[in-house]
């Protein structure tokens, strides 16, 4: 016979996935002698079986609950449906993590016309009896039988509006037995048959209906968001009531061990005097705070005070206490991990290390990476955004592509953008999708919006590197850049208007709503938490990694393209430079007009002399990151997308040349405007992904390459002879055979040989490779011969594993795929372990079976992703990079993997 029932007096905190939170923490009061009403619990596992027998009760499970509620009896000395000494008793939900008011609770459980006569005798109190009997019916009413709470809250307000006060605390105890018969007469009316009479069948149908709450919207829709898995099952919890309703000396509240908002070690919380505990939640009286007890129940508070400090040094953990007062008599109801913000996480960690309550390692594990993400970037208020929901100003919703919100004019341009931006003002920048003749608009904004493009997007990657918040592929909005407005369904919004946008869940507002701006320099616990983090990932000197070879513990590197991205990376703790992308200093607005020049070249000569100009321009940008990553590795990918990308848009020149032919009164603008688009035509490719690009165009213009490395190693030789450590790491993208690695390595490794005997100093380089063709990664063994390092860029990488096309994918199907089950994770933004992990993995035991020492890590922000992070750890990668921004949160994830902590 399975065992569906467990007393208060059987369980304890480890029996969690069982019982529930609530059901295990109040077992494990009981058990330290603290005061807890006599009750049990019904387990997860009947919760389960319930719904599996088709919301049938499993067998055994009514008559183990009908001996549990003889034990209470006998604990409590009462007697359930007795009229004589009326037991009474609570059905509370209870997950194994908290799900704060997202299922139900029935109250009062065993009233009925003969026991609230007897319960208004033995309380010598007519009015509380009734005020009970009513809270049953309307409970009872609303959640197990699903009748409109409007229908008795009506009539409640009625007779509130015929008192003094206009309060539920006003209603004469006449009034409470009208309100029960009028009660009583809509449940009738709306369920066809009376309010039960039998104590029996409404504790029955109480459980069921608790069960059932599993699966309500509300719970359903709070496990998606928080990813707990639906095949949990909730415990049900049947306690003995206690009355905080009972007239003076009797209350109910809510208190926090800690401040759940700041993190404060102050008691916090609330309580209403003669009250039960759902008035605290429902806000239909203004509560007192819990200082206030101390006044009105002084031997009450310093009860309450003992045991909250007594829980907490229990638990090792803030707690969230529920406590009735009963004609003075302090009862506990339940203690739980309190909610809080991220900012009192970080706190509430650090204080309790110091404290000595935890280790720090414990206080690791208590900081998600989530909250750290949030400390990082700016967030709305949650009661502003909650209030913009209410008022109608919710438009759309995209992909989330870079985190952190922000409200601003919306500049449907980039020269719109930065003059606007330069003037002052806060600018949204909305487009259809952006590209590299947009940067200087994106710059000067405090967010981004665009129609198209996914979360690798020109858009995702430029607003990640800047730390700005950016919602893309948001095709329920249609820019329409003639009319100077944008659409979302039937709203309208027009340049110059206010939008709000979320870039940590791709929501779009119209009007403005309040943020909360972080500040990491400001942030002590935050940065000395994250010391402690980098300590426990580096405790792990020799790790096992594929093959046995020895690895370094997973080191947290940074992507970062200027020196400015580079130093902020170096602040927040970045260990090196993983991923430099040389031509994004090619799209500055100074900078492209010369890129176009060597592109358009028609000589030599001209192309050389193009060359010529970028050169310093390159060396300048290097030696600014070297010298702020004075003693750290610096990856520099050469050039990797195709050319065309440097050059005007095929479809708008076509437009330009189109009309100067109509207007006809410009012919030398439409001669250079013909040969422009003759030249961008002939470098069109069906398919550019997979065209000419990286390592294929080092190889068929070797001319932008060699003049990279030279840029490169001049730097570098210039900052060593200024006393600065470099380690520079040459990357050549795209490799697909090894063939083409040593023939690059031909072309480049001379050059880096004859800077330093030019500069007459030597500087430690490496050669190697980005690994993004699943080619690449297969015969790994063969590329090791020439790489001196890998460079997964998964980003690609999934792309070409797939058979996506990333923007494509993410703003037509994607995003659906995920929602119906197809695909249980976006694989650009966590890692596919099984097939595109495959692939890395593969490529680290045969890249090393080659060259032990081989270096190995990833770039792209998989880098900055948690589970993905997990997944390199166990791979035995070196290091991970991602965008500067990120890098607190994988310096988190990277030590709470080193302890076994499941991201």
């Amino acid at each position: 016979m399975s065992k569906w029932v467990y007393l208060f007096t059987e369980g304890g905190a480890e029996m969690r996935d069982l019982l529930g939170g609530k059901g295990a923490n109040l077992a494990e009061m009981t058990g330290i002698g603290l005061p807890i009403p006599p009750g049990f619990t019904i387990t997860t596992e009947a919760c389960n079986a319930y719904f599996d027998s088709g919301k049938k009760f499993p067998p055994d499970l009514w008559s183990q609950t009908l001996e549990a509620i003889r034990w209470v009896e006998e604990q409590s000395g009462k007697g359930f449906g007795e009229s004589d000494n009326p037991l009474l008793v609570s059905v509370r939900s209870g997950a194994r993590v908290s799900m704060p008011g997202m299922m139900d609770t029935v109250l009062n459980i065993g009233l009925n016309d003969e026991t609230v006569l007897g319960l208004a005798r033995l309380s010598n109190n007519d009015r509380f009896a009734y005020d009970s009997y009513r809270r049953l019916i309307q409970m009872f009413g609303r959640i197990v039988k699903n009748i409109d709470p409007n229908k008795f809250e009506h009539i409640l307000d009625k007779y509130k509006q015929r008192t003094e006060g206009k309060q539920d605390t006003d209603l004469t105890t006449d009034m409470l037995k009208a309100v029960v018969g009028e009660f009583k007469e809509v449940y009738q009316e709306n369920v066809g048959q009376p309010f039960p009479q039998d104590p029996r069948e409404q504790l029955r149908e109480a459980i069921a209906a608790v069960f059932s709450s599993w699966f309500g919207k509300r719970a359903v829709d709070y496990r998606n968001s928080q990813g707990i898995p639906h095949d949990w099952g909730t415990a049900v919890n049947v306690m003995t009531m206690v009355f905080g309703n009972l007239g003076a000396g009797s209350g109910t509240g809510v208190a926090f061990t800690r401040d759940p908002a700041t993190g404060e070690k102050v008691l916090y919380g609330e309580y209403l005097e003669n009250a039960q505990g759902e008035d605290v939640v429902a806000g239909i009286r203004t509560p007192k705070r819990i200082a206030q007890l101390a006044e009105d129940m002084p031997p009450v508070y310093q009860q309450f005070v003992e045991v909250a400090e007594l829980l907490e040094k229990h638990y090792q953990d803030m707690q969230d206490l529920e406590f009735t007062v009963e004609q003075g008599k302090l009862w506990m109801l339940q203690t739980r991990t309190g909610k809080r913000t991220a900012a009192a996480a970080v706190k509430i960690a650090v204080d309790m290390v110091n404290e000595g309550l935890i280790t720090q390692d414990t206080a690791i594990g208590r900081v998600t990476p989530t909250q750290v993400d949030q400390l990082m970037h700016p967030h709305f208020d949650p009661e502003a955004k909650e209030k913009a929901y209410e008022e109608g100003t919710f438009l759309a919703r995209g992909l989330n592509a870079s985190p952190g919100a922000a409200s601003g004019t919306v500049a449907l341009n980039a020269d719109k953008a930065e003059e606007w931006g330069l003037s002052g003002q806060d600018v949204i920048l909305v487009r259809p999708e952006t590209s590299p003749d947009d940067v200087h608009g994106m710059l000067a904004s405090q967010g981004i919006l665009t129609q198209r493009g996914g979360a690798t997007s020109h858009a995702a990657v430029v607003a990640r590197g800047l730390g700005l918040p950016c919602v893309a592929g948001c095709e329920a909005i249609h820019v329409d850049e003639e009319k100077r407005l944008f659409r979302a369904g039937d709203k309208v919004i027009r340049e110059g208007e206010v939008i709000s946008i979320d870039g940590s869940t791709g929501e779009v507002f119209a009007g403005s709503i309040a943020t909360i701006a972080p500040s990491f320099e400001e942030q002590d616990d935050l940065r000395i938490l994250l010391v402690w983090a980098d300590e426990i990932a580096a405790r792990e000197d020799v790790r096992q990694g594929p093959q046995g070879f020895p690895t370094r513990g997973l080191q947290v590197w940074a992507n970062a393209d200027y020196p400015r991205d580079a130093q902020r990376a170096r602040e927040f703790g970045a260990m090196g430079i993983g991923l430099c992308r040389t031509e994004h200093m090619f799209f500055e607005e100074e900078r492209l007009p010369i890129v176009q020049q060597m592109i358009l070249a028609e000589s030599e000569e001209e192309h050389q002399s193009a060359l010529d100009k970028l050169l310093p321009v390159q060396r300048s940008d290097f030696e600014g990151i070297f010298r702020v990553m004075d003693d750290l590795p610096v990856i520099i990918r050469l050039i990797d997308p195709p050319l065309h990308e440097f050059l005007p848009s095929y479809d708008e020149l076509l437009v330009q040349v189109t009309e100067l032919r109509i207007r006809g009164d410009q012919p030398a603008e439409l001669a250079k405007k013909e040969k422009l688009l003759q030249t961008v035509e002939s470098m069109r490719e069906m398919n550019p992904m997979l065209g000419l690009r990286g390592i294929r165009l080092g190889i068929m213009f070797p001319g932008i390459t060699k003049m990279q490395v030279r840029a490169i190693m001049e730097a570098a030789c210039n900052v060593a002879k200024q006393g600065i450590t470099v380690k520079p790491e040459i990357m050549i993208p795209l490799t697909g055979h090894a063939n083409e690695l040593e023939v690059s390595e031909e072309i480049l490794r001379p050059i880096a040989k004859e800077v330093m005997e030019e500069k007459g100093i030597q500087v430690d380089y490496k050669f190697g490779t980005m690994i993004e063709i699943p080619r690449a990664a297969i015969t790994a063994d063969e590329v090791a011969k020439y790489a001196e390092f890998f460079s997964y860029g998964t980003n690609d990488l999934t792309q070409t594993t797939f058979g996506y096309s990333r923007d494509d994918a993410e703003g037509k199907f994607l995003l659906q795929y995920v929602e119906r089950g197809i695909l249980p994770k976006n694989p650009f933004q966590v890692l596919d372990r099984e097939g595109v992990g495959y692939l890395v993995k593969l490529g680290v035991q045969k890249g090393r079976s080659t060259r032990p020492d081989l270096e190995v890590g990833i770039c792209g922000e998989h880098g900055g992703e948690p589970q993905s992070i997990e997944f390199c750890h166990n791979t035995g990668l070196n290091y991970v990079s991602c965008s500067p921004f990120r890098v607190p949160v994988a310096r988190l994830a990277a030590a709470q993997v080193a302890l076994g902590i499941e991201q």
